[in-house]
Parts: structure tokens; sequence; C-alpha cells
């Protein structure tokens, strides 16, 4: 275990300058949620790809409804239908003058067509007036003829989507580094794309340490609690992105723990160990994980650091098997760990998702509070607050304690004091994190 003290930013550094965004793949669309573009995507193919109706109507050449009123409407033949998915009139038809075209939303403008008439405007071809247009609109069959008043005028493409009025061939529709969402996926799959070049989602293997560990739903016996921290880190990495699996406690024994990581690093691009890293005698993740790799694998095993924060002072980092695994070492504190996550490992899952901003976002505010808050000497201490963006101020929730995990239930924002100031009054302006 290192003796030296590290900041909170050089520790960060370090991780980050170790870390190296996976390698990309193809993926088909669905799998490709939540990844991040490598490449940019170019539109191949209008869109929409033809002029089509935004309404259920008749298509119309201006002329022909030109001063039509409810007094005096425009009398036009009706020459066939056109749906979503035909490829216009009948036998490659064209709306001549005196003529009108039945059309539905989604469906190509026929040619000689100029615009469309909303059939509300229209008495649907019954010979009726508007009221019945809706209605008889959608019970007429199929190569609708007949006539159709229109009681109003239209100008010249109204209720018209023009071919390429959304993207043209050679726009860019999505640049690298993007997210890859659900209006992503949306665009790429209207523009004809069925896989995508990405960096894949992280595979983070979160898992718990400590004898006193019992999981949720079974009994609760003398010394032992409840273990919460593999639930919330797998949970925080999920939230970040990642792919993450919750491996179920490990006791107080190094050779067990040594074996479970291992057994676990075939579906690992990281992992993630919270507990066992002071100095106490049960600290079994330094013991197992210190040499690991030294020998047998040049530039691996882990280091174990004191930190100059609170919470948070013994971490862990480095890399682990043939692979070089990163792994990340947290307190078993709950407030310790959680607080660890955000700031170390959240922005090593976003590197090796590949994006250029890993850090969440950071804002000024005022400190709401009716007592000076202190800080120790020398180190960064991260509380748990609640923030009100309208009024630009920030509340503390709980104190200090590192175990105070109902507290960090309600906070949204970690409130930062430098190493170098130990009291904040009310009123103070400071840094504070925003955890959503």
């Amino acid at each position: 275990m290192s003796s030296t003290i590290w900041s909170v930013d050089e520790h960060l550094d370090d991780i980050l300058a170790a870390v190296k965004p996976l390698e990309p793949i193809e993926l088909q669309l669905p799998d490709a949620q939540g990844c991040v573009l490598v490449e940019d995507v170019v539109v191949e193919v209008s869109l929409p790809p033809f002029d089509n109706s935004s309404m259920d109507g008749y298509a119309v050449r201006i002329s022909d409804v030109e001063g039509a009123s409810e007094e005096f409407p425009a009398v036009l033949t009706v020459i066939g239908d056109v749906a979503a998915g035909d490829g216009g009139l009948a036998d490659g038809r064209s709306v001549g003058p005196g003529e009108a075209a039945r059309i539905m939303t989604g469906a190509p403008l026929p040619a000689g067509a100029e615009a469309v008439v909303p059939v509300e405007w229209t008495d649907g071809g019954t010979g009726g007036g508007p009221a019945s247009a809706m209605r008889a609109h959608s019970d007429a069959p199929e190569g609708a003829s007949g006539e159709v008043r229109i009681h109003r005028p239209v100008k010249p493409r109204a209720h018209v989507r023009a071919k390429g009025s959304d993207v043209q061939p050679g726009d860019l529709a999505l640049r690298a580094g993007s997210v890859v969402g659900p209006p992503q996926i949306g665009l790429l799959a209207a523009i004809g794309r069925s896989t995508v070049r990405v960096r894949p989602r992280p595979r983070v293997v979160v898992l718990s340490t400590g004898s006193e560990l019992v999981q949720p739903g079974e009994e609760l016996t003398a010394g032992r609690i409840y273990d919460s921290n593999s639930f919330a880190l797998t949970a925080a990495a999920r939230d970040a992105g990642a792919i993450a699996y919750r491996v179920p406690a490990v006791a107080d024994d190094a050779e067990t723990l040594r074996a479970t990581i291992e057994d676990q690093l075939i579906r690992a691009d990281i992992v993630v160990t919270t507990g066992g890293v002071s100095v106490g005698a049960y600290d079994v993740v330094k013991e197992a994980l210190s040499s690991v790799g030294d020998e047998d694998e040049p530039g691996g095993g882990v280091d174990f650091r004191k930190l100059a924060m609170q919470p948070g002072k013994p971490q862990g980092f480095g890399s682990i098997g043939p692979d070089h695994t990163p792994l990340l070492a947290l307190p078993g504190n709950p407030v310790s760990s959680y607080v660890s996550f955000e700031l170390f490992v959240r922005p090593a899952i976003l590197t090796l998702m590949g994006l250029d901003d890993v850090h969440r976002p950071k804002v000024r505010a005022t400190l709401s509070t009716g007592e000076a808050l202190a800080s120790p000497s020398g180190k960064r201490q991260f509380l748990r607050g609640t923030y009100d963006a309208e009024a630009g101020t920030v509340t503390p929730v709980g104190g200090p304690g590192s175990h105070l995990i109902a507290a960090l239930a309600q906070a949204d924002a970690l409130i930062v004091l430098p190493e170098d100031v130990a009291s904040a009054e009310p009123g103070t302006e400071t840094e504070v994190i925003l955890l959503r």
C-alpha cells in the first residue's frame, strides 16, 4: 500500500490515463442502444422518400378548388384511391382538370395533384356537408368514385410532406461520438440502416466483501447487516450506461475472493469491489489483490492508496488478469462507496464507452443551512445535498457520517468543500456536483 497521500484529481487522472475506450464492433440497431457511435452516419435516401400526404383527404389541382366555399363548393370527380404503401393511382393515372383522388395519410401524392384538401373540408363524397365527411371517408369502399364537394380552397403544396424535407442524401444524420438512444435508433431505421458501428457498452462486475453481509430477503442474525453496496453500485453502473453484473457478497477469505474475481474476468471490462480496503485485520481485498499480476502479468497488480478526501479515504486501483482488466477497489461504508463510484468509477465507465465528457455537471450554488459546515483540514469533503436550480441554493442532507445511507437516498447533489476550507457559513457559494 502506497504511503503517499493522493489528491482526488491525481487518483482520477491515474485511472483515466490507464482506462482506454473499448474496441468498436458492428451491432444490430436494437443491440446498439446506449452505445456510442464511432463514425459519422451519412444519409443515403431522402426522408420522406417521396411527396406524401400529411392528412386524410383529397388530392387536387389548385385551380379546381379556387374560390370554393360552403355556399358554392367545388364539385370534382373522384377517380380513385391512393393508400399508404401504394405507388400512386391505379394504372399510373394522373389527376386531371376537374378531378380528385381520395388519399390517406402517408400515401404518395399522385401525379397531376398539387395539394391535399383535408376530408373535414369536404362532404366526403356523400353529397352532404362537412359533418358527414369523416365517417364517409373511412367507410367508402376501395376504388372510391363519384363526386366530392370541396368547401374551401387550398394553397399550393398544402398538407403535402415534400420529398427530402427531413433529410436528403449526403446529409449528416448522426456524428461520431453520439450516444445511440431511442430517437437515434428511429432515425437510423428510417434511413435504412440495420446495423451501426459503435463501442459496446462496458461490462461491469460488482461485488461486495465481508463475512457480515447478508443478502436482502434472508434472515438477519446478530452481528450481520444487509448487503446494500453491491445493489447500489450495480444500479449506478447501469445508470451510467454499462451492462452490470452483481456478484453475491464474498466472505472475508483472501483465496475465495481471489478465485471469485478470477472467475468473473471472462465477462468483465472493469471490476468494482467494495469493502476490505482499509487497515483492519480482515481487509481481505488488499491481501488478495495487492500482488496479483506482479509476477505473471507485467504491469498488472492493484495499488492501494490513501486519498485526501472525506468520505472515501482508502481506495485501490490497478489491473488484473491476462487482459489487464481494470479493477477499482472502493471502501465499504455505503456513502463512501457511492461517492467513490461517482468520482472514479463512473468516469472510467464513460471512458470505456468512448465518451469525451465523462464528468457529472457542476454548478455554483449558495449554501442554505442553519449552521456552518465543518470540513477536515487538507481534505476535500463531499457532503450530500439537495439542489434548488431556481433559487440557486443547495441544502445539506444528513450529517457527514459515511454510514448515513438514508440521507444519501434523499440527495440529488454533492456539496464540495475544498482542501483549504475548514468551515463554510450559510450563504457561502460553493461547487456542487449534480447527481440527477
